[in-house]
């Protein structure tokens, strides 16, 4: 199945296949109205995620964790993948993200909301991005890392809210469901070797 905003298939899509999706993404609006909302209380209405895990201390582990975020390491979690490779962090970037979850492929398009930088008593690097249409669940992930100078820790923080985008996507809500929450401690996981490992 490929139509304009989602692709299943039982292969990964070529590179041909993906830049074709993102074309036809790359213009349409976000598929929910509360756009930059995980910079801020979450909007009612939505299932939340917020999940989070010590990186390590002091500006080096810091550093290693925001070059992990710019390369989208938190993704590399072996059947997560998002394309292009390398895609700049940065407001309007749309990436492809493609998955494998019960034998099939699917690929669906997310854009950069906001990135922000803070400086201070916490120092922070975070981007968050949207869902376009299309996708199976309408909504919005923030990936944070955050060194706190008071006790010199770095964590790595994601936050998400998110809700079924049609009725095909509510029947498929329980195997979505156990999607997300295998996401979030393999992401956790994938940040914690990508700063344990300096890359």
């Amino acid at each position: 199945m490929d139509g304009d905003g989602i692709m299943l298939s039982l292969t990964r899509p070529s590179e041909a296949r993906i830049r074709a999706f993102l074309l036809r993404q790359q213009d349409l609006p976000y598929s929910y109205p509360d756009v930059g909302s995980t910079f801020g209380a979450p909007p009612g209405g939505y299932v939340v995620d917020h999940n989070r895990i010590r990186l390590g201390r002091g500006p080096t582990a810091f550093e290693r964790a925001r070059e992990a975020l710019q390369g989208w390491a938190m993704s590399r979690v072996g059947w997560v993948d998002v394309w292009p490779p390398g895609a700049p962090v940065g407001v309007g970037t749309t990436v492809a993200v493609l998955a494998l979850g019960y034998g099939v492929w699917s690929m669906f398009a997310c854009r950069v909301v906001r990135v922000v930088e803070e400086r201070g008593p916490v120092e922070e690097y975070a981007f968050s991005y949207g869902t376009l249409p299309g996708h199976l669940l309408d909504g919005e992930e923030r990936f944070a890392v955050r060194w706190d100078r008071r006790d010199d820790s770095v964590w790595y923080d994601l936050l998400a809210f998110s809700r079924p985008s049609s009725v095909v996507s509510r029947l498929a809500y329980p195997m979505i469901r156990r999607a997300q929450r295998r996401f979030a401690p393999d992401s956790l996981r994938a940040m914690a070797r990508a700063v344990e490992g300096g890359r």
